[in-house]
């Protein structure tokens, strides 16, 4: 018998166990369907690509899709303390501000804007930059810049700026638009995840109980209210009680699951699949949203790859030393584009590799190459996810329907012309000679149509699922406070709940959401809403840290200078990065 279970030990899991069992007048208990988080190619930031599909991996495919040359693309989601966060390439991104202030205005996510998440943001984050009005210092989670920063990588940001690409220092800060390297969540050369940060730390309290190989089956829902879960520990079936709340922190593919699994669903689709009904939800599984992405490939014959870097004198110095290339996340540098203009805010974002990216990762990158990733950030397609078996063993069925609608391909077309016009500039033309993808030879419009279908992957940020919204929203799944609908003493609290993706990496706004969820569920007031654009809460921040302050600091002034010219419509997608 505990307090609170928590299903799931990824990065909302990891931020509520540490949050909540800082109570020690309550107990926790974390259940993780994975192993520990102790492999070495967890904390050395450069062999991301070596946790695919492993034991750390649920290792997911999609459904054939019919948009995108009827194939099943390879999901990736952590199955290992710290989640997808502990196999992720640790890009510190937010969103823009516009993606939030959606949530609260059209999805009535009242407590859920730009203003209100920001004190979270700030209190999870330890900015190696110091304290500012835009970031945080002394939370959990360590944000730094790279320790390594490969040539190619450089050359992609020199080249955008020739072609009339901002500089932008801080894709948090002010604004979005521009080119630059990316944050990284890690701390001393090596990976910070969930785990790392919250996890942890708080492993020792005796009120807190963490079990990894731990399967959850179903909730147990009696009189109308979770009372517990069902889970293979070890291969053996068991049951954990709940004096309090229920907490479903699966992700994106696992809490809706879990929840149909558990009779709270689509009821003709739980019929179908042979599932006693509880509560008809129809928006469980629905509504799902990620970001598509697909890579323009260049060879780079004469300067080393990433991978002639891992040699053993590289990994000895990390070793000891943590610095050296195996610091590189790999996706070192990018940026945010208008697709067009006059959108409202960014919605292309480019991932710069010093690696061929063939295969979704999972080819050998033994080869001179670089790639940008040109991913959508404002998508229109939606999917679903269902259950294929009443089974918790087997995969749901994920269909992400990408390109289902056809804004989204014109998008990445236009991502695609845009990533092409850089290696025309000095920086890139000087390293890099033919175009391995999708090559050349690929130049009319339907030609560019026809490489966006075959080549489409994900960027690993899928969320929706188990959307929040007001009350008006009828296929909401959770209410403002994250508890299921006609469900009490149970809620979802991970990607899952955002009722739109937002513009960028989606870790970072996971573990906001979950540390507000931890004031919610507490029973304490959420943290008063800030602007950091606003002169007076700047300064109350500064207050309260104690009027630390660096380079990142800078942009206080910056934005008082310029005003609201961030958020100018672009003349052309080039002037919008």
């Amino acid at each position: 018998m505990y307090d609170y279970i928590i299903v799931g030990a990824g990065s909302a899991g990891c931020v509520l166990a540490a949050r909540l069992s800082a109570d020690s007048g309550v107990s926790v208990l974390l259940l993780e369907a994975g192993p520990a988080d102790d492999a070495d190619e967890i904390r050395a930031p450069a062999a991301v690509n070596r946790l695919f599909q492993t034991m750390y991996d649920w290792n997911y495919l999609t459904v054939p899709q019919h948009r995108a040359g009827g194939r099943t693309v390879y999901w990736p989601r952590g199955k290992v303390l710290g989640g997808s966060s502990s196999i992720n390439a640790m890009i510190y991104i937010r969103g823009n501000r516009q993606d939030f202030q959606t949530w609260r205005d059209e999805h009535g996510c009242a407590g859920w804007g730009y203003e209100d998440l920001m004190p979270y943001f700030r209190r999870a984050e330890d900015d190696s930059r110091g304290a500012s009005p835009y970031h945080g210092i002394g939370g959990p989670l360590a944000v730094t810049d790279p320790r390594y920063k490969s040539q190619a990588c450089q050359a992609f940001i020199a080249a955008a700026q020739e072609q009339g690409a901002a500089a932008n220092d801080d894709f948090n800060g002010p604004r979005q638009d521009g080119v630059g390297w990316y944050q990284l969540t890690q701390r001393n050369g090596q990976r910070c995840s969930a785990a790392t940060a919250y996890l942890h730390p708080a492993m020792s309290r005796p009120n807190l109980t963490v079990h990894t190989d731990a399967l959850v089956t179903k909730v147990i829902i009696e009189g109308g209210q979770a009372t517990g879960v069902s889970y293979l520990h070890h291969g053996e079936l068991q049951t954990a009680r709940a004096n309090a709340e229920v907490i479903l922190c699966g992700g994106a593919v696992n809490s809706p699951q879990l929840l149909m699994l558990s009779g709270i669903g689509p009821a003709e689709h739980l019929i179908e699949m042979g599932i006693d009904v509880h509560t008809d939800l129809r928006g469980v599984g629905g509504n799902l949203s990620d970001h598509p992405v697909l890579p323009v490939i260049w060879s780079t014959p004469r300067i080393r790859g990433l991978w002639e870097k891992g040699n053993q004198a590289n990994q000895v110095r990390w070793q000891l030393t943590h610095r050296g290339p195996l610091t590189s996340n790999v996706a070192e540098s990018g940026g945010f584009a208008h697709s067009e203009p006059g959108l409202p805010a960014p919605d292309l974002q480019l991932h710069v590799l010093p690696a061929p990216y063939q295969n979704q990762g999972l080819a050998d990158p033994a080869r001179r190459a670089m790639t940008v990733l040109v991913g959508l950030v404002d998508v229109a397609s939606r999917g679903r996810i269902r259950l294929r078996s009443a089974d918790p063993r087997h995969r749901p069925a994920i269909d992400p329907g990408y390109l289902s609608d056809d804004r989204d391909g014109r998008a990445l077309a236009a991502g695609l012309k845009l990533a092409r016009e850089f290696v025309t500039a000095r920086p890139m033309a000087e390293i890099c000679s033919s175009e391995l993808a999708p090559g050349a030879h690929v130049r009319s419009d339907a030609e560019l149509m026809e490489y966006v279908r075959g080549s489409v992957v994900t960027l690993y940020h899928p969320v929706g699922t188990c959307a929040m919204g007001g009350e008006s929203r009828w296929n909401s799944v959770v209410d403002l406070e994250l508890r299921v609908r006609g469900v009490a003493r149970l809620r979802v609290v991970d990607a899952s709940v955002m009722p739109v993706v937002p513009r960028g990496n989606t870790n970072a706004p996971t573990i906001a959401i979950a540390e507000r969820a931890a004031d919610l569920i507490a029973g304490r007031a959420p943290l008063a809403a800030v602007n950091p654009a606003d002169p007076v809460d700047a300064m109350v921040m500064a207050s309260q840290a104690g009027g630390r302050t660096s380079q990142a600091g800078g942009h206080t002034s910056r934005t008082s200078r310029t005003g609201n010219t961030s958020h100018r419509e672009a003349a052309n997608p080039r002037d919008a990065l």
